[in-house]
């Protein structure tokens, strides 16, 4: 087990390997629509590329999901086959979001071996979701422009 201090160093290290190994700018929270945002996630046991669509409001974010989910079969074709979708998650704050994902399962954080292989699933898989939604961005953002 790691100490606190030392699971943040881990963590510290995991991240710089990554902005070094692959020096972008990624998208992440300047998506453009507020409370729509991408996320990297690595824990002990998966590494996720997420689209998390957060916003107060549940219309909007019914609204955001719908976008999404109409476009689950062109996300699929052309960019990532393996995104998983759920309409209503539960976070542990009890926080209720939508989410569009692809993960990585059997991957530690704490195994730097695993750490070049999260490295490239991060890149590859966000690369394909942040140009998909490049690709069809003025119809996820417009609200007005009905699903």
């Amino acid at each position: 087990m790691y100490s606190k201090e030392e699971k943040q160093q881990l963590k510290r290290e995991f991240w710089s390997q990554f902005s070094d190994s692959y020096p972008k700018k990624w998208m992440l929270y300047d998506t453009q629509i507020k409370d729509v945002t991408f996320k990297f996630f690595v824990d002990n046991s998966v590494a996720r590329v997420q689209l998390d669509i957060e916003p107060r409001d549940e219309e909007k974010r019914k609204i955001y999901y719908e976008k999404m989910e109409s476009l689950r079969t062109l996300l699929h074709e052309e960019h990532l086959p393996d995104a998983l979708f759920e309409r209503h998650l539960a976070l542990e704050n009890g926080k209720t979001i939508s989410r569009v994902w692809v993960e990585l399962k059997g991957v530690n954080l704490n195994r730097r071996a695993d750490w070049e292989q999260i490295h490239h699933f991060f890149a590859i898989k966000m690369i394909a979701f942040e140009a998909f939604f490049t690709e069809y961005e003025d119809y996820i953002r417009d609200l007005d422009l009905n699903t």
